[in-house]
């Protein structure tokens, strides 16, 4: 019994400090002082309205969406059949191929910015939306292929070899058979990638430039100059975007039932 009181209260700590921090952005947000105040003074909406009144985060904010987008489905067109591939086969040096997509996730973000960097814009001079639709495509793909592999791996093989022997063709198979059984899995993955590249800093920090900065970027810079309480406002509208993302998900796709 004293176990188990202790656990809740390590539990409720544990909680309480992840979503502390969460209430205070949100009760700034709505305070009439200039600068970030805690305790607030007054209620007011102005700054979610100067938040669209920015044009710099208008900008910034759908730039990341587009890049974070686009660089996620690209990632599930690649690391889809490369996770199947690694799960499925016998490759030759096959850990050492997955320790190779995984890198991204181990080495440090600023090691991994400037890798890019180096290699995107100075050695393959790409154009600064291209470039930065590659990086986050790089970090995207560790992701899917960690979590689609893995569900792969937990896919009985012999579903597959019955819609073989059914005269399915092994593409066909892959489409009918393997690819609804994993959906759980890659919607997973869409929105571990999505959402790592969307907040993603270093790497949105070496492949930006000049008209061409992403959100987290912009914030950062806005933060080093002001500090008022529209960044609380913006930082709700994230978290609040977030949760019916997740909501109409989970209502439209079912993840729960799929899994």
């Amino acid at each position: 019994m004293r176990k188990q009181i202790g656990l809740k209260i390590f539990a409720g700590l544990v909680f309480a400090f992840l979503f502390v921090p969460l209430l205070i952005i949100v009760v700034t947000s709505f305070g009439t002082n200039s600068t970030i105040q805690f305790p607030i003074q007054g209620f007011t909406l102005d700054w979610y309205g100067k938040v669209f009144e920015n044009q710099s985060f208008v900008n910034s904010f759908l730039l990341s969406l587009q890049i974070a987008f686009w660089g996620t489905v690209l990632a599930l067109l690649v690391g889809v059949p490369a996770a199947y591939s690694l799960a499925r086969h016998s490759i030759f040096g096959r850990n050492w191929i997955k320790s190779f997509f995984l890198s991204p996730t181990i080495v440090p973000g600023l090691v991994v910015g400037y890798s890019l960097y180096q290699f995107i814009v100075i050695q393959l001079q790409f154009p600064l939306i291209q470039g930065l639709l590659l990086g986050h495509f790089l970090i995207c793909l560790p992701y899917v292929i960690r979590v689609v592999g893995s569900t792969i791996e937990q896919l009985d093989g012999s579903i597959e070899e019955v819609s073989w022997t059914l005269g399915c063709t092994k593409l066909q198979a892959f489409m009918k058979v393997v690819l609804p059984n994993i959906t759980s899995g890659i919607f997973a993955s869409f929105m571990l990638a999505f959402i790592n590249s969307f907040n993603n800093i270093p790497v949105s920090q070496f492949l930006s430039g000049p008209g061409v900065t992403m959100l987290p970027t912009s914030l950062m810079n806005y933060i080093e100059y002001n500090y008022d309480p529209s960044v609380s406002a913006l930082s709700v509208i994230l978290m609040l975007g977030t949760v019916v993302l997740m909501f109409v998900i989970e209502k439209t796709l079912g993840l729960a039932s799929i899994s």
